[in-house]
């Protein structure tokens, strides 16, 4: 092959297996290439959730337009060319063309096409036979629905992404059991709500819900562990929560969106759940499985929270504790309607993101000393520098030990000798 290709990818796990699929489609004309001055044709697939990657996103095309060799084509894909569209072009000419994230099949259609725009929310891939193409040989993600339908007054995803849409289970488990043939012992499976799982097909398959979807991929012989991204709050019902606890193959992290402690900001976000829910359905997790490992999104200075509300979040946090926290100050987004609303000072929205990172870090260091000595099932799917491999327990801690490539793809247990902060360091047990 004698065209190459540079794809930065920004965003999501979501943006990460839409990449693949882009790979999937190109890879037999193009071949990979990470020296951005060799490329052929550039891609940057791109997130649009928070205010700072857009505003980054015409500096990174401009540059890469400077460095680019001649003849070589530029294409903004991802949630960003879904709510820019042409606009991208117009603020940017040399763009040859503009992708939008739900219409990642017609790339082939796009490429050579000088100024093409595809960016139709409504288009629907949900059956769509993508080539196969994986980045990791050990770990398989794999799309279980497209699009969100919760509409939450802060977020762009439902304007980039357009209406839910579940893939019929049937396409899933396929893909599923070719991956694990190929030898990816972890499926992670993928959807902006996934235990929303089954509330529309488009090919009138018969209804069901993502509890019984998991059982589904779990009787693949070949897979060992399965992963999922991101469930709500909402439909976390006894039947999910008993079935992520007593079925072996399903890791014992999950990642619960708080977004916010207060009930009455929780409304103004049109989240759908209370407080009071959030806290029940983390309390009966961590009954059902003691050491499971909650991850969680929250949102500091929502334009509606007050000091007391933000107190609120507090309390939550000191109550769950966490093991993993993505935080982050409100940044309004096009389309939503939280951003009409009056913002926040911006001082205040710092100091109390602040004063809740600190307190998370706090508690992170608590959860991380304890894990001096335990003993965890490591899956390793990635060499380090130094001499040094990487994997996930069970529940989702990243372990390092000192190892080499013979272990990739292999289960093995590690005792825990020096826990820091991120990465936990342990040694094989014989």
């Amino acid at each position: 092959m004698s065209k190459k290709l540079f794809l930065e990818t920004l965003g999501c796990a979501m943006n990460v297996r839409d990449s693949e699929h882009m790979l999937a489609s190109l890879n037999d004309e193009y071949e990979l290439t990470q020296n951005l001055k060799e490329a052929d044709l550039i891609m940057i697939n791109t997130c649009s959730v928070r205010e700072k990657p857009v505003q980054k996103l015409f500096s990174e095309i401009g540059s890469f337009n400077k460095k680019k060799k001649d003849g070589a084509k530029i294409g903004v894909c991802g949630c960003t060319a879904s709510h820019l569209g042409d606009e991208i072009i117009k603020r940017a000419p040399y763009v040859d063309f503009v992708l939008g994230a739900r219409n990642v099949s017609k790339l082939k259609d796009v490429i050579n096409k000088k100024g093409a725009v595809e960016v139709d929310i409504t288009h629907d891939e949900s059956q769509y036979a993508f080539n196969d193409f994986r980045t990791s040989s050990y770990k398989a993600y794999v799309n279980i629905s497209i699009g969100c339908d919760k509409k939450c007054s802060f977020c762009i995803v439902p304007y980039t992404r357009g209406d839910e849409i579940s893939i019929p289970a049937e396409l899933i488990v396929q893909e599923a059991k070719k991956a694990a043939k190929n030898g990816a012992k972890e499926i992670f499976l993928l959807g902006q709500n996934v235990n929303n799982y089954g509330r529309r097909f488009s090919d009138g398959s018969k209804n069901i819900d993502f509890t019984d979807l998991l059982n589904m991929v779990s009787e693949i012989e070949e897979v060992e562990r399965i992963r999922f991204t991101s469930p709500h709050p909402l439909h976390m019902d006894d039947k999910f929560l008993e079935t992520f606890a007593k079925n072996p193959k399903i890791c014992k992290s999950m990642h619960m969106p708080l977004q916010s402690g207060s009930t009455k900001v929780l409304r103004d976000m049109k989240r759908g759940y209370t407080k009071e829910w959030f806290l029940n359905r983390a309390r009966k997790l961590r009954e059902l499985v003691p050491d499971v490992h909650i991850s969680t999104d929250v949102i500091v200075a929502f334009p509606t929270e007050s000091e007391e509300d933000f107190l609120e979040t507090i309390e939550v946090v000191k109550e769950v504790r966490f093991e993993q926290m993505f935080s982050f100050k409100y940044s309004p987004r096009p389309l939503t309607p939280a951003a009409d609303l009056k913002q926040v000072d911006s001082e205040e929205a710092s100091k109390r993101l602040k004063t809740l990172q600190d307190l998370q870090t706090s508690i992170l260091d608590e959860i991380t000393l304890s894990k001096k000595d335990k003993i965890y099932d490591v899956y390793f799917e990635e060499l380090r520098s130094g001499g040094m491999i990487a994997g996930r327990s069970d529940n989702n801690f990243m372990i390092n030990i000192k190892g080499s490539e013979e272990l990739l793809g292999l289960t093995k247990k590690v005792k825990i000798t020096d826990p820091k902060r991120m990465i936990l360091y342990g040694e094989l047990v014989d």
